[in-house]
This record gives C-alpha cells, structure tokens and sequence, in this order.
C-alpha cells in the first residue's frame, strides 16, 4: 500500500514522534544530571542538508538524545535509511572566524550521477519534506521493534533509546524537496559523485 503526503500532512505525520522526543528530552535531563553516561559526543553545531530526491529503501524515525562534548543535550529524530539513492545533495555549515567575519563550508554532490548510501543516519532538529510517498508504512511501532529500516547500532545500545517509544518505519520512500537542519550524519557507505567541497565567505547555506 501506498500513500503519498503533502508538506502539511508530511508535518502530521513528523508530529508523530512528539512523544519519543519527549521521551528522549527526559532521559536527557537525566544524563546532565549525572543518572545516565553517554557513549559518544557531537560537537552540538547545526548544519543544514538538502536534497532535491532521496529514494529510500528501508526507511525508519524513531527519537533520540545526542549529547555534545560541552552543553546541553539535543533531542533529535533519527531518519534511518538501509538504502538511498540521493539527488541535488548539499550540506552546508556556517563558521565564524575571528576577524574576516562568517565563512560556509558547502559540499554538493550527486547532481548528473546519483548519491548513493548504506546505512544511513540523519539526526535532525527540523525537517521538511515537499512531498513523500511512502509504502507499507507502519506509524506508532515500538523502536525495539523496528525491522524495516535500521536503526544505529551505537543508539540501539545506548540508555537514550528507549525500546518501547513510538517510532515509524516503511518498505520504501521516495522524498522530494528535502530539507533538514541536523547535528549529525553517519553512514556505512557513502558514495559521492562529483564531489564539490569550498569554503566561502559570507552565508552561502543550502536553504
């Protein structure tokens, strides 16, 4: 079975997961409280990815908590893909240096040969979608119990996943106009045609 959702039914189906971060927001004040040990840091900068399609094989959303070396934990929703193809990649960051002002790092691929990843992890703070259509998707399975698409060993181990927590799984997904503000990208394979990596001054982000 297919469905296919517009921006503003995309955001319902995102307010799904309210209750996992919930969850995870929760465990997170435990951590800064000393109860719980995080296994792994970020550096708690926010950088953007785009996409002008992202074809899914094996999608799965379920909430998390990524602590940074320095500050307050950040609730996140992680979109895990087994499989995708990626067209119109970007990912940019901003950096103020002292002096000269705000530089971007961008780096853009996949724009005449597909991007192509296995195992693929985005925690994201916001995401927006202009269109998904999505097969055999299951909405208000427990974490624990996802198997159409993965979930990251290092989360499925650590105490910020909670098992029981509502997250969402599909067979499949085909994304357009993907936006997402994130603290975290991980893959076990990453193939990038016509990489293009640069550093410019100013605000050159991807959306």
């Amino acid at each position: 079975m297919s469905h296919a959702f517009g921006r503003t039914r995309w955001k319902r189906f995102a307010a799904v997961l309210v209750p996992a971060v919930a969850t995870a927001a929760a465990l997170g004040i435990g951590m800064a409280q000393g109860a719980l040990a995080a296994s792994f840091f970020i550096s708690g900068e926010k950088f953007q990815i785009s996409a002008d399609t992202i074809d899914v094989r094996g999608l799965s959303i379920y909430g998390m908590v990524d602590v940074p070396r320095k500050g307050t934990p950040v609730p996140v929703a992680v979109n895990g893909f087994r499989h995708a193809k990626i067209s119109g990649l970007c990912q940019s960051v901003v950096v103020p240096i002292p002096v000269l002002g705000p530089y971007t790092l961008r780096l853009t691929g996949g724009d005449r040969s597909q991007v192509e990843a296995d195992n693929m992890f985005i925690d994201a703070t916001s995401l927006s979608v202009g269109n998904a259509k999505l097969k055999d998707i299951d909405i208000g399975v427990a974490a624990g119990a996802i198997s159409k698409g993965p979930i990251n060993p290092g989360d499925r181990n650590s105490r910020f996943f909670d098992p029981n927590g509502v997250a969402q799984q599909a067979v499949s997904a085909v994304l357009t106009d993907v936006r997402a503000t994130a603290v975290a990208v991980s893959a076990a394979t990453l193939n990038v045609p016509d990489l293009n990596l640069r550093l410019e001054q100013g605000r050159h982000e991807c959306f």
